[in-house]
């Protein structure tokens, strides 16, 4: 079987990113600056000659993703499975909020214990396998072909993770900067890395009112 290219993508930049606030499966809007950054990212990926787009169905990722659809012409299609982790109880509370409120469960989290799961949420050991499924099963429809996949932080934390061999409770190393443009190959033997953090085309300098 012929391997994949895939490009994944963090959605563009969102209020509760600024304010440290856990998303989760909550659906929250992008900003100002996450609509620029997702026009930013369609104007950056206009010439790949994308087969298809795939976007988890939270308005943060279908926008940004919709950018790319519009520029490339490759069609989109919602993929639920691609949300981020689900926090459960955790979603709308902020970091610092945990550490007061929850020391015992933020301990936990900071370590990357793989087997914590907030109430109602995902653990680790679980996203990993659902993320990896879903790659699987995408890919696998596109050989030889370039797939996009717009999702969440957690998720291309993983996607790193599958690539590189890194465990789940490694300290994160990389970045994952709303809308870098991050590039994997999937063949049935599964994911390794060729490029991450690209964000040649997020540069300010080109920043004006009428693109803010």
């Amino acid at each position: 079987m012929q391997a994949t290219r895939i490009i994944a993508i963090r959605h563009g930049e969102t209020a509760w990113n600024v304010d440290t606030r856990i998303q989760g499966h909550l659906d929250i809007p992008l900003n100002d600056t996450g609509h620029w950054q997702a026009r930013q990212l369609g104007r950056a990926l206009a010439q790949e000659p994308v087969t298809a787009i795939y976007s988890s169905d939270l308005q943060r990722a279908m926008a940004t993703a919709q950018a790319v659809a519009d520029s490339t012409g490759a069609p989109l299609t919602a993929e639920p499975h691609l949300r981020e982790r689900g926090f459960g109880a955790l979603e709308g509370r902020t970091f610092a909020e945990i550490e007061v409120e929850l020391p015992e469960l933020a301990r936990r989290w900071r370590k990357r214990d793989p087997h914590f799961t907030p109430e109602g949420g995902e653990s680790l050991t679980v996203l990993r396998e659902r993320i990896r499924a879903t790659v699987q099963r995408l890919a696998v429809q596109h050989p030889g072909g370039l797939v996009v996949l717009v999702a969440h932080g957690g998720v291309l934390d993983v996607l790193y993770r599958l690539a590189t061999g890194q465990a789940l409770q490694a300290p994160r190393t990389w970045q994952l900067t709303n809308t870098a443009i991050n590039r994997l190959l999937w063949t049935p033997e599964g994911l390794t890395l060729v490029g991450w953090a690209d964000t040649q085309h997020l540069d300010d300098a080109g920043r004006d009112e009428t693109t803010a």
